[in-house]
């Protein structure tokens, strides 16, 4: 007799086929750095700090910094700049002022008051923070923004397309019509028409926003799946044994529909991430003392008007790598989890 093998169930093919993509083992080691870097964060292990000016006002990167000049010349017969410096005229009467001026900003410079350091690995903002422990910490809120709302999203979407999917008639010409309604108005008019109904700022506020403008792609998906699915033979079976409709709709039909959710989450975080920035840029974004990629590149606006661009520089490529490498294991999980791809 033959052995009879079990055969592989849906999760453990597509964690093969991702295994086989080397490109999105490389994504997922990015993602899961960016997490554990935000679990660290949380726990205080790091960027506890990032609010200390530990350094000048827009001290600039190491590798930037321009190197300092060298002291004044003493030997005899070659003048000092002060004493080279044009005397103070009747036509220029501000001569004096300006040397005296300008050699107590250099002597600023040359001594940082406090302690401060003059330049840093990334740089520092206008009060001196330290750039790269800014990055870490507004990456923490960022990306539990992202990861809540696209939950919060998903969740929404999936009970709704689950009931009007299952259910159909009225019930689906009811939710059909909700989604219309959400989908006829413009994203931008709607998430500023929820932040004006809240009339608050705040991480909390950011989730529920994203979260309660952001389900209807989810809905449609979960809601042609339940449409499917309910007319299969295992489902026919559970409702000859009495199960009810939502033992029926939870327990029996979602483990089948699961991957679509998980797919929408993996993709939801990518642009509701994104979508954070701009909420910040609009002034619906996180309060003052908590920071984000968002208000980093919306105080990076001012700074690069001055030169200063290690902010802009900083956050936009910690936001790109997550949002590349989510992006990319987003595609791969959606092809992995594909029963037709093989």
């Amino acid at each position: 007799m033959h052995a009879i093998h079990d055969s592989a169930g849906l999760w453990t093919l597509a964690w093969r086929r991702l295994r086989a993509d080397r490109l999105a083992m490389a994504a997922l080691a990015v993602v899961a750095a960016f997490l554990l870097l935000l679990a660290a964060s949380a726990s205080g292990m790091v960027a506890a700090g990032w609010e200390e000016e530990v350094a000048l006002n827009y001290a600039p990167p190491t590798f930037a910094a321009p190197r300092a000049a060298p002291p004044p010349s003493s030997a005899p017969g070659v003048p000092d700049a002060a004493d080279s410096a044009p005397p103070a005229n009747e036509f220029d009467p501000l001569a004096a002022d300006l040397r005296e001026l300008r050699a107590t900003l250099g002597k600023a410079v040359a001594e940082p008051a406090g302690g401060r350091a003059p330049s840093l690995p990334f740089g520092a903002d206008k009060w001196g923070h330290d750039i790269i422990l800014k990055t870490i910490k507004g990456g923490e809120t960022s990306i539990v923004v992202g990861l809540a709302a696209a939950t919060l999203a998903v969740g929404l979407g999936t009970l709704f397309g689950a009931v009007s999917g299952f259910y159909g008639g009225i019930v689906d010409d009811f939710f059909n019509w909700f989604y219309n309604v959400f989908t006829s108005i413009p994203s931008i008019l709607m998430i500023l028409t929820v932040a004006a109904v809240l009339q608050q700022k705040g991480v909390l506020t950011i989730v529920l926003i994203l979260g309660l403008t952001g389900w209807t792609g989810p809905y449609r998906l979960i809601r042609a799946e339940y449409i499917k699915h309910k007319a299969r033979e295992y489902v026919m079976a559970a409702d000859a044994i009495g199960a009810s409709a939502w033992r029926k709709m939870f327990s029996h039909i979602f483990p089948n529909v699961s991957h679509v959710a998980l797919v929408q989450v993996s993709i939801l975080v990518v642009g509701f991430i994104k979508a954070e920035v701009i909420l910040s840029f609009l002034g619906f974004g996180v309060p003052v003392g908590v920071v984000s990629w968002g208000s980093m590149l919306n105080e990076a606006q001012s700074e690069l008007i001055l030169g200063k661009w290690w902010q802009l520089a900083a956050a936009s490529s910690a936001m790109a790598l997550l949002v590349t490498a989510f992006s990319l294991f987003a595609d791969a999980l959606r092809d992995a989890l594909d029963p037709k791809v093989k």
